[in-house]
């Protein structure tokens, strides 16, 4: 037995949250990772802390891997920088992002704590207009001054002025004579006050909606960030005091005004209403390590093509597969409609929306993916499947590419193969102790049939790989029939099936009897020539492991009788069969206690326990509101005596197999779920949702 290729996650060293150098004087702290919350943001509080502590009262923070601040980080590095003066130092930030550096502008930030320049060229970062002293001119002279207006266009803006009422910078940009852009920028220098480009990120999301949204599209505004009693806004119109005194009147707070352009504010708006906190956050989270593996693009862009090769596009495809990694989430679904896109994980086998990018970004992200798939980005008709290859939070994942046209454009599914998080030891599939002992009997039989039941996405294939883990070493020759090969293990020789040219389950299994195995793994019986071949080949000699797709562990003697295998044979080949479900566990972070009602006791025969207390989740942030977080295997388990041979021999009803069940005192599925429930780690409801489904 060999666990060599058996490599846990949770086995593996991990950083410190925060890192730390002395360099004379000064001392430098690295944090990895994102800030957004207390708890991931007290490592960092807790070192600067302890260099204070210390009297280490000059410090460095190195922001390279932090991509996102929010307004409790900015008045966190505030109350350090006033903490760090007092004790005769100082606070500086190092290796700030461009959307970082905007947002330490907004809140006026950058003015108290002193930031080391990066060596990025001052053209290369977002627009934002920097403040220096403000200007004396009147708007119309420095618009003048800059070439924008003529003094004749000027002239005629006055005069408009004083007929409508509205300000001269409104007329100037209606009129179609400067871009708002350019007036915007020219305001901001004479008003002192930066201007922005609003993009996602700019905003803090616990901020943003402190207004009621019928308020903020009335007086056109952002809520952007709320530092210490001040509110950043993004407006358009600075100038207008009516609406930000109404601001401060309803939030009992300092407002500043920060420019941003009108169609900005509203198509923030209109984003910020249509997603949801998962998906704004979704852009923070980008690997610097994230790379694509084995992509060669194609060069032959066209129209949405050339949009999918942009910036924005690459870092949205790229956040989602991590932020679906992270969350490990076993399926990506981006899915057109007719008003939105909506981008769905499947986490602990339920779908759930974390973000809903704009509609016209749908087929920029349909081509980016196509490209990294190396697929054909110009065939939009029919349906196309690629596997993409990308390295990403420090180890590799495999993406199953599978696209489908539609009403309203293609739907992309991506199966997410995180070999870390899905290839297992025996002992972490969470069988109980009787259910272990019975699975690793079996597998320690030379020759046989097992067979693993359930439907799709009940866990069949984790449990064959840990399987085949559990028996492998350099002794035996273990092959594999797989369509397709989800992952790769040493020692162990994998095949795919190749339906396209004739290679079946049943002809590769064929020719695999010929390579001299100990042991073959078939991923599915199918039809009947598969069948037939596997218990033939169990039959002399090997240990052939598959699955099947049946509800409960004796349903599959009757499948294989109905694919037409001979009962003789069945009753000599078929050594055991395991029928599995995954339950949802409760959420560890909201978990709470009840105790069980008096109909609840009475209907599962609980009396003789007393007091029951149970188990529930409440729903959290870290559970998507579900209550649950993660799941477990519940399992029954069939082994083949003497009695079962005989009554496989007489061709059985299927009421005559669960007499069998009965009398043998088999613990069936539910039974093994009502365990699971007393032991506080999932709920009546989901053993019954599961096994019901």
């Amino acid at each position: 037995m060999s666990q060599r290729n058996v490599v846990s996650i949770e086995d593996q060293p991990t950083p410190k949250a925060v890192g730390k150098n002395r360099m004379g004087s000064l001392t430098h702290l690295v944090p990895r990772g994102s800030l957004l919350s207390e708890e991931q943001q007290k490592p960092l509080t807790d070192a600067i802390d302890e260099c204070l502590a210390q009297w280490e009262t000059q410090v460095i923070i190195d922001f390279s891997a932090i991509t996102l601040l929010n307004s409790k980080n900015i008045e966190t590095l505030l109350y350090y920088q006033n903490k760090l003066s007092k004790a005769g130092g100082w606070l500086k930030l190092a290796n700030i992002k461009p959307l970082i550096r905007d947002i330490l502008s907004i809140t006026a930030a950058d003015e108290q704590i002193l930031i080391i320049e990066n060596t990025l060229k001052e053209e290369a970062l977002p627009v934002i207009a920097k403040i220096s002293q403000a200007s004396p001119f009147r708007i119309g002279d420095l618009l003048i001054e800059k070439g924008l207006l003529s003094e004749a266009r000027i002239e005629e803006a006055m005069q408009l002025q004083k007929k409508q009422g509205t300000r001269l910078g409104q007329i100037v940009v209606d009129k179609g004579w400067v871009s708002e852009h350019d007036f915007l920028l020219t305001l901001s220098e004479q008003l002192t006050l930066p201007y922005i480009t609003l993009r996602a990120g700019l905003y803090d999301l616990d901020v943003i909606n402190i207004l009621d949204r019928d308020v903020k599209l009335r007086l056109k505004v952002v809520p952007l960030f709320l530092v210490n009693n001040t509110l950043s806004v993004a407006t358009s119109d600075p100038q207008a005091m009516a609406s930000l005194n109404e601001i401060e009147e309803r939030l009992n707070c300092r407002v500043r005004p920060i420019l941003a352009r009108r169609e900005d504010i509203l198509k923030t708006l209109n984003e910020a209403d249509n997603s949801n906190e998962f998906g704004a956050q979704i852009i923070e989270a980008i690997d610097e390590e994230f790379e694509i593996i084995e992509n060669k693009v194609p060069t032959d862009y066209t129209g949405i093509d050339d949009m999918a090769a942009g910036s924005p596009v690459i870092n949205m495809v790229n956040s989602i597969i991590q932020r679906a990694v992270h969350d490990k989430a076993s399926d990506i679904h981006i899915e057109p409609s007719q008003t939105k896109c909506r981008v769905r994980f499947r986490i602990d086998g339920l779908l759930y929306e974390v973000m809903s990018p704009r509609m016209e970004l749908h087929p920029a992200l349909v081509s980016r993916l196509k490209v990294m798939a190396n697929l054909d980005i110009a065939e939009r008709r029919m349906p196309q499947d690629g596997r993409i290859q990308v390295h990403t939070q420090g180890r590799s994942v495999d993406l199953r590419f599978s696209s489908l046209p539609g009403l309203h454009g293609e739907k992309i599914v991506l199966r997410v193969l995180d070999k870390n998080n899905s290839i297992m030891d025996i002992s972490s599939l969470g069988m109980q102790p009787h259910n272990m002992s019975a699975f690793k009997r079996l597998l320690g039989r030379s020759y046989g049939l097992i067979l693993v039941t359930g439907p799709t996405g009940s866990g069949k294939t984790t449990s064959l790989y840990s399987a085949i883990n559990h028996i492998n070493s350099i002794e035996k020759n273990i092959v594999t029939i797989e369509d397709p090969v989800e992952y790769q293990l040493d020692i162990v020789n994998q095949n795919p099936v190749k339906e396209k040219i004739g290679l079946t389950f049943a002809k590769m299994l064929k020719h695999v009897l010929r390579q001299d195995p100990d042991v073959v793994m078939v991923g599915e019986i199918r039809e009947r020539e598969t069948a037939e071949i596997a218990v033939q080949a169990a039959l002399t000699g090997h240990l052939v492991l598959s699955t099947l797709h049946t509800n409960d562990s004796i349903g599959a003697v009757t499948r294989m009788l109905d694919m037409g295998i001979e009962p003789y044979l069945l009753s000599s080949a078929l050594i055991g069969v395991v029928a599995q479900r995954l339950v949802r566990s409760i959420c560890p972070k909201c978990k709470t206690e009840y105790l069980a009602s008096s109909e609840m006791i009475e209907r599962f025969h609980w009396q003789d326990k007393g007091k029951i207390k149970l188990s529930k989740g409440r729903g959290c942030n870290e559970c998507y509101d579900s209550g649950y977080r993660g799941r477990l295997g519940i399992h029954e388990i069939i082994e083949t005596d003497s009695d079962m041979q005989k009554l496989i021999i007489s061709n059985p009803s299927r009421d005559q197999l669960t007499a069998y069940l009965d009398n043998k005192q088999i613990r069936l599925l539910f039974n093994d779920g009502l365990d699971r429930v007393l032991e506080g780690k999932t709920t009546i409801e989901e053993i019954a949702r599961t096994i019901n489904s």
